[in-house]
């Protein structure tokens, strides 16, 4: 993963290299074999999601989602969106042509919250960025010099020994602050060092939080599954004010489609109407040939 991938990072991505078709066992099919690979590959807290890598990159791009379907739980406080997406995530597994469903879990994550003490700082006469650059090289380090060696260049980078930065305990005793005065004092003498709860990442969309939910199908149209999971998640769900749900992923695509269909076929069929009419100069002829296309249409799908 890289910084430009719009992945999230508790997507894993694994490529499958599938031999020649002519090499495949009688009657296997990508549906068959995709259902095959499911079955095999069930892992406790993740869910799969089968599609081409460049398909998947491409729908990753336009609507930040992977899957078939996706579901984007948009609020104003990620926690309480972090847990509507869960239910839903719950409710989806409901629908018929579910094959997985997952939403992202972005409340979890731990951190170290490091409080400077001003008071404390005062009576030692320590300033804030003292305590600032003290944590900097203690626990992320800082470039002392380079190497060069031939013809590459290796920064050398000095922090603390890992025994004296791997619990809260031994970053508050052992991490030294100096004073103006000369000695030093223990972080924990002029700082606050505790562990805290948050969330691994944060997600926004039009400048809103977000939570996504990707969901995978199987043996349904895109567009009836949809209608089915809207209506079984407007129905099991009480969204508080402010919180709200977009549907996309390759629904996305549908929903443009139906919406330039149904501005374009009307004006094509009124111009076919005038061309016809200019040729004819009878709206009775003209509504003839139009209703004989339409039934032959109807005739030949029948046929078929």
């Amino acid at each position: 993963m890289t910084a430009t991938d719009p992945a999230p990072s508790e997507m894993f991505e694994t490529i499958i290299n599938l031999k020649p078709k002519e090499e495949w066992r009688p009657g296997v099919t990508i549906d068959s074999l995709t259902a095959e690979m499911d079955r095999a590959l069930q892992f406790p807290g993740v869910s799969n999601a089968w599609t081409m890598p460049i398909k998947a990159c491409i729908d990753m791009l336009s609507t930040g989602i992977r899957t078939p379907v996706g579901v984007k739980v948009i609020g104003t406080d990620l926690a309480e969106i972090d847990k509507l997406a869960k239910q839903i995530e719950q409710v989806l597994k409901t629908v018929p042509g579910t094959s997985s469903a997952y939403a992202e879990r972005r409340i979890g994550g731990y951190y170290l919250d490091i409080t400077p003490d001003r008071a404390a700082l005062a009576r030692y006469g320590i300033m804030i960025q003292d305590v600032h650059d003290v944590i900097g090289t203690a626990l992320d380090g800082q470039t002392v010099t380079t190497t060069v060696e031939g013809r590459q260049r290796f920064s050398v980078n000095m922090r603390y020994l890992r025994d004296l930065r791997d619990s809260p305990q031994a970053i508050a005793n052992d991490v030294l602050v100096p004073m103006p005065a000369g000695g030093a004092v223990p972080l924990g003498e002029v700082a606050k060092v505790a562990p805290s709860r948050g969330p691994t990442s944060i997600r926004t969309e039009n400048g809103q939080l977000a939570v996504y939910i990707y969901v995978d199908i199987h043996d349904r149209d895109l567009g009836g599954y949809v209608s089915d999971a809207q209506q079984a998640v407007n129905a099991s769900i009480q969204f508080p004010p402010g919180s709200y749900v977009v549907w996309s992923g390759q629904f996305e695509y549908l929903e443009r489609a139906t919406a330039r269909l149904k501005m374009v076929v009307p004006v094509t069929l009124l111009i076919i109407f005038l061309l016809l009419y200019l040729n004819f100069r009878s709206v009775t002829d003209t509504m003839i040939v139009m209703l004989s296309l339409s039934f032959a249409l109807v005739g030949g799908i029948w046929l078929m």
